[in-house]
């Protein structure tokens, strides 16, 4: 480290260093700070967008419970929606389908599995999807659907579908595999148990 003798040698020492990089301190201190407070901003924006939606989506339930599936429409078609696009467009498909309109539970089904975020969610909702079109009597279609569920974590529920299927189709023996094939993964299940024994007592 350079030594100074005198004041004065400091003083013009430190005239010259500012001199030198004074501006360029300057501007590094307030880019700094723009980020800063530019920061904050845009997180204090998402915070607020976030309640926004979260409130929209308070509202819109409320009246989609009601009966009001409108609403839920509205809703999705805002731009509000945000992240729950996605638990909007499943409760709809429940909605939909306590009410018969199947059709309809359907497309609300491909919204959510949409704007899922998560393997875990799509495989959730493919079940579902699959529960309806077995309702409708669209075999092919809910073979399909199981046939996109990868995950183990729903390998007994596929496989109970699948068995619920082949019910359907009259193959006992393929509905029998089925049925035991989920039981390894829910022992114990008193329903899947009577079906089982349904299956028996029809021979």
């Amino acid at each position: 480290m350079e030594i100074y003798s005198t004041e004065e040698q400091q003083v013009e020492a430190i005239k010259s260093f500012w001199k030198e990089h004074g501006n360029g301190i300057i501007l590094g201190t307030l880019i700094g700070l723009a980020a800063i407070y530019g920061w904050r901003w845009y997180g204090q924006q998402q915070l607020a967008k976030q309640e926004q939606s979260s409130a929209a989506y308070a509202a819109a339930l409320k009246k989609v419970d009601a009966g009001d599936l409108s609403a839920g429409d509205a809703f999705l078609k805002g731009d509000s929606a945000g992240q729950y696009q996605t638990l909007m467009a499943a409760r709809l498909a429940k909605a939909a389908a306590d009410k018969g309109e199947l059709d309809k539970a359907l497309g609300y089904l491909d919204q959510a599995q949409a704007h899922a975020d998560t393997e875990t969610l799509k495989g959730i909702f493919t079940l579902r999807k699959a529960r309806i079109q077995l309702a409708k009597g669209d075999l092919k279609g809910a073979k399909a659907s199981l046939a996109l569920v990868k995950d183990d974590a729903f390998k007994a529920e596929s496989q109970e579908l699948l068995g619920d299927i082949a019910v359907k189709e009259g193959d006992k023996a393929a509905a029998r595999t089925a049925y035991q094939a989920a039981l390894a993964g829910q022992a114990g299940s008193p329903a899947l148990q009577l079906k089982l024994e349904s299956l028996d007592s029809k021979g």
